[in-house]
């Protein structure tokens, strides 16, 4: 069984609040844990933020773009902006001495730390981000 849902919305925080409040209905949805949902939901708010402000940097013209979708053994989400691209070899290291004290850089350390698979796509322009969180084998039964 596979369902899929996507949304373009307006590069502003308030639309990165409907991206986790979607997260988080998404999820449920999908069978994943209150615990799970609140980290499927950080994860896509992170990106979000990173699509509007670091790839969109507010433009009002630009908009991102996400999806989401619930496989028979995962849930694959996808956010891409229409920014100038991302490097994901140049992202620094936040626990690197010299980032600890740095104010940003943590959100992609997040979305790695609370997914299973994170893949970085060059969309020329912008940046697509795909976020794989895999249900649980019981749940699979």
């Amino acid at each position: 069984m596979t369902n899929r849902v996507s949304y373009t919305l307006d590069s502003t925080l308030d639309s990165v609040n409907t991206a986790e409040s979607t997260a988080v209905k998404f999820a449920a949805g999908a069978g994943f844990s209150e615990d799970e949902q609140s980290n499927i939901a950080m994860a896509v708010r992170e990106a979000a933020v990173n699509a509007v402000l670091h790839g969109n940097a507010y433009d009002p013209e630009k908009k991102f773009f996400l999806a989401y979708e619930n496989t028979d053994d995962s849930i694959i989400i996808t956010i891409t902006d229409q920014g100038q691209g991302l490097d994901a070899s140049n992202i620094p290291d936040p626990l690197a001495p010299e980032n600890l004290m740095k104010g940003s850089g943590r959100g992609i350390f997040l979305i790695r730390a609370f997914m299973d698979e994170v893949k970085f796509q060059n969309k020329n322009p912008g940046t697509e981000i795909t976020l794989i969180k895999k249900h649980a084998k019981e749940e699979r039964q």
